[in-house]
C-alpha cells in the first residue's frame, strides 16, 4: 500500500513554535503595558505625622464602615516634594512615625506600603527627617 503525502497537510514544528512565541511574546507586553497604565507611577515616600481625617460611612446592609485620610508632603528620589492625599483604607488610623513608598500618578496615589527607614533614598529622608 501506497501513502501520497499531502503537499501543506502536516504544520512543520519551526513554525508552531514560531507562532508560540510571537504570541507569547504579544501577551507578556501587553500584561506589562496594562500594568504601567493602571498601577504604574512615580515613586514617593512620606512619613505618617498625623492620625488622619476619620471618614465613617455606611455600606448596603447598613453597617458602618471606618476609613481615615490623610494629606501629607512626599519626596521622591532626588528630594522633590509634592502634596499626597490618600486613604488608607484601613478601619483604624496608621501607625504614627511609620514611613511609606507611595506610588503616585497624575495626581492619584495608586498604592502605599509601609518601609523601613533604611529602604527610603537619602535625598527623600533627608526632607523627611
Amino acid at each position: 500500500m501506497i501513502k501520497k503525502k499531502i503537499k501543506g497537510a502536516l504544520i512543520p514544528m519551526k513554525k508552531i513554535l514560531s507562532i508560540t512565541v510571537v504570541t507569547l511574546t504579544l501577551v507578556v507586553g501587553a500584561w506589562f503595558a496594562i500594568e504601567q497604565i493602571f498601577r504604574g507611577g512615580d515613586t514617593y515616600y512620606t512619613q505618617i505625622t498625623t492620625n488622619g481625617e476619620y471618614h465613617p460611612y455606611k455600606d448596603d446592609a447598613g453597617n458602618t464602615i471606618s476609613d481615615y485620610s490623610y494629606k501629607l508632603p512626599g519626596y521622591d528620589t532626588d528630594g522633590r516634594q509634592i502634596e499626597l492625599s490618600f486613604y488608607a483604607n484601613k478601619n483604624r488610623p496608621l501607625k504614627r512615625n511609620a514611613y511609606l513608598k507611595v506610588i503616585y500618578h497624575k495626581g492619584d496615589v495608586r498604592s502605599w506600603e509601609q518601609v523601613s527607614r533604611s529602604a527610603i533614598p537619602k535625598k527623600a529622608l533627608a526632607q523627611l527627617d
